[in-house]
């Protein structure tokens, strides 16, 4: 049996205006300091492999019907609402759109793209776990998961930048720096991908690759398309976001939404381990942090889950246990605990399953809602903290 690591997609060699985004911006609600892309973690692409040309052409997954009618002046109007619907379906060609006339089918072909992304490699661990890497417009790679639980309840795991600035100690894709935000197009296509390779999804979780508040605008463009009951009419009581947690991301989606269930990658309530392991704990202090949960669960009235990536002799014993108790304490909130996935490189070490267990069990004596989360995807790479790789195991 052979193990094969791979690191996806150069940086490009241009900076381009795509959906009336500068790539070159990166809004971020955080003091830390973000992460120098790290070339060197890639795996080199020639620009010649990418079959996309960018430079002519629209890209429709990340438009409303409005912007599609007026970019492409479409009479009558309610043609821009067919393609939209067509585009929610998951259709990769303008002929598929069997009610739309010829002429105008031609016109998009001319003018237009259904997806500005490729899917290259599909992943399936024996457990039933699929990982897409999906090739970008311009070189880079992103990864995106399927999850399905005991009740067949299948959610995507879905990215929302090309690496990650936050640098967490614990985690693969914070190793590689940050490539760019993605396009609210971008987004839409990791999942209308997923549900082609997987057929209909029932949740989708911003638990891939980045940091969601680092690129708040376009998840909001995002989840619009994904939720328009004229499109896919995903429910938004379906969508997760989780934070490292960036304090002033999490007032703001308090208060302008949109509507999701939110997520706190806590890790360990010691702040100065925390400082260790997370570095955006510097400008985050765990005390303003509980400040803004508390202030979330209120505005929302969604409980919120906090995770923990269980590393041995780190974050296990009784003391770690004490401090995420008094965390927890006074907010409406289920503690989802997580043993961490090993990552080639990284020097720690999963806690066995006795270690979990008494860690767990501490904190429901303490009158915790604890759940204890299901490794998955370990196989392929596409565990939680493992993304940023492809990683294939083959007999030999």
């Amino acid at each position: 049996m052979t193990l094969r690591n791979e690191l996806f997609g150069q940086p490009p060699f241009f900076m381009v205006e795509y959906e009336n985004y500068n790539f070159a911006k990166c809004k971020s609600f955080s003091n830390a300091t973000p992460v120098p892309f790290n070339s060197s973690l890639w795996k080199q692409k020639r620009f010649s492999d990418i079959k996309i040309n960018m430079s002519d052409k629209t890209v429709l997954t990340g438009l409303t019907p409005e912007e599609i009618s007026t970019r492409f002046q479409l009479k009558p109007s309610f043609r821009a609402k067919q393609i939209y619907e067509w585009i929610a379906k998951g259709v990769e060609s303008f002929d598929e759109m069997t009610n739309i006339d010829k002429a105008t089918r031609e016109k998009l072909s001319e003018s237009a793209l259904l997806r500005s992304s490729s899917v290259s490699e599909v992943l399936k661990d024996p457990d039933g776990t699929i990982k897409l890497q999906i090739t970008l417009h311009d070189g880079r790679a992103i990864e995106t998961v399927l999850l399905t639980d005991k009740e067949g309840r299948k959610t995507a795991c879905v990215s929302c930048q090309a690496g990650c600035a936050m640098k967490c100690a614990f985690c693969q894709t914070g190793q590689l720096g940050l490539g760019r935000n993605l396009t609210a197009g971008e987004i839409v296509e990791e999942f209308l991908y997923m549900e082609k390779e997987a057929g209909k999804l029932d949740n989708i979780v911003f638990m891939g690759m980045g940091e969601p508040f680092q690129n708040l605008d376009s998840i909001r463009k995002a989840v619009s398309i994904l939720t328009d009951p004229k499109g896919r009419a995903l429910s938004s009581r379906r969508i997760t976001l989780s934070t490292c947690g960036l304090v002033k991301g999490i007032y703001e989606l308090a208060n302008n939404g949109p509507k999701m269930r939110l997520a706190i990658s806590l890790t360990t309530a010691d702040e100065e381990l925390r400082k260790e392991l997370m570095p955006v704990t510097a400008g985050n202090p765990l005390s303003e942090l509980k400040k803004a949960i508390a202030y979330f669960i209120e505005k929302t009235g969604k409980r919120v889950t906090l995770e923990a990536a269980l590393l041995s002799g780190k974050n296990t014993g009784r003391e770690s246990a004490d401090r995420l108790i008094a965390f927890a304490k006074g907010l409406d909130v289920y503690i989802n605990l997580i043993p961490w996935n090993p990552v080639p490189g990284l020097d720690f070490t999963t806690p066995s399953a006795d270690e979990v267990k008494s860690f767990a069990k501490m904190l429901e004596q303490a009158n915790l809602n604890v759940n204890l989360r299901t490794r998955r995807g370990e196989k392929i790479g596409g565990a939680c903290g493992q993304l940023g790789r492809s990683q294939t195991l083959q007999e030999t």
